[in-house]
C-alpha cells in the first residue's frame, strides 16, 4: 500500500516540476474600450442572459421608474434608507407603497418574502466586458434588498462604468478598502437541472432591470 502511494505522489510530484511555468504570464494586451463602448458592451452582456437594460439621465430616472413600474403592476417597493433616496434624487408618487430596510430583518420577513414586488439597490460599480454589476452590500442597503424580491433594479452610473474586474479593484483600490461582502450580478437568478436546461427565477429575483444614469 505504502509503495502504491509513493509512486503516486511521486509521479504527481515530477509532473509538477516538469510542468512548472517558465516566466510569470503577462496581463492580457487590449485597446482600452471607450465610455461610448463601455455602456455598449455592458448592454449587450447583460442582455445576453436576459437582463433588461435602459439608458437614463439623471433627470429620467424618476419619469422611468413613476411611469414604467405601474404599467408592470409593480408598487410595493423596498429601498435601503432615505439617504440612498436622496442621493439618487428619487421621489416616489402616491402609487407606491415604499418600504425602507430600516429594522431587524426578524420584525418583518414575513412583509420582505410576501409582500415585496421590487427592491431597488445603488452599485459600486459595473464591468463591461462580463457584463456584471459589483454591488457592496451594508447596514445601509442589506444583501437581501438584492435577492429575495421577485424584481431587482440596479441603478448603475455610467462613470463607474470599469473594463474589467482588475481594474475595478485597482482604482477602487480594493486593496486598502476591501468589502466584507462583495456582490457580483450578472443577469437574473439562474440554475440547471442535470440535463443542463436553465431554470430562471428559482433562488432569487427572475427580473433584474439595469437603469445606466448618465
Amino acid at each position: 500500500m505504502n509503495s502504491s502511494r509513493d509512486n503516486i505522489l511521486n509521479n504527481l510530484l515530477k509532473h509538477s516540476i516538469e510542468n512548472k511555468p517558465s516566466k510569470v504570464v503577462e496581463k492580457e494586451s487590449h485597446n482600452p474600450l471607450s465610455s461610448k463602448k463601455k455602456i455598449e458592451s455592458l448592454k449587450n452582456m447583460l442582455e445576453s442572459v436576459r437582463a433588461e437594460v435602459h439608458l437614463l439621465t439623471s433627470n429620467s430616472l424618476n419619469e422611468w421608474i413613476n411611469s414604467e413600474l405601474p404599467k408592470r403592476n409593480l408598487s410595493r417597493l423596498l429601498i435601503g434608507n432615505d439617504t440612498i433616496q436622496s442621493n439618487l434624487g428619487l421621489t416616489f408618487s402616491d402609487d407606491f407603497d415604499v418600504t425602507f430596510y430600516t429594522e431587524n430583518i426578524e420584525k418583518w420577513k414575513d412583509k420582505l418574502f410576501n409582500e415585496i414586488d421590487v427592491g431597488i439597490t445603488t452599485t459600486t460599480g459595473a464591468i463591461a466586458r462580463t457584463g456584471s454589476l459589483v454591488l457592496w452590500p451594508n447596514s445601509e442597503e442589506p444583501r437581501l434588498i438584492s435577492l429575495v424580491p421577485d424584481v431587482h433594479i440596479a441603478i448603475v452610473k455610467v462613470d463607474e462604468i470599469y473594463e474589467t474586474f482588475s481594474e475595478i479593484v485597482e482604482k477602487q483600490n480594493w486593496s486598502e478598502n476591501m468589502p466584507t461582502n462583495a456582490l457580483l450580478i450578472s443577469g437574473p437568478s439562474k440554475t440547471a437541472d442535470i440535463e443542463q436546461v436553465l431554470a430562471y427565477g428559482v433562488h432569487g429575483p427572475k427580473e433584474l432591470i439595469v437603469l445606466i444614469v448618465s
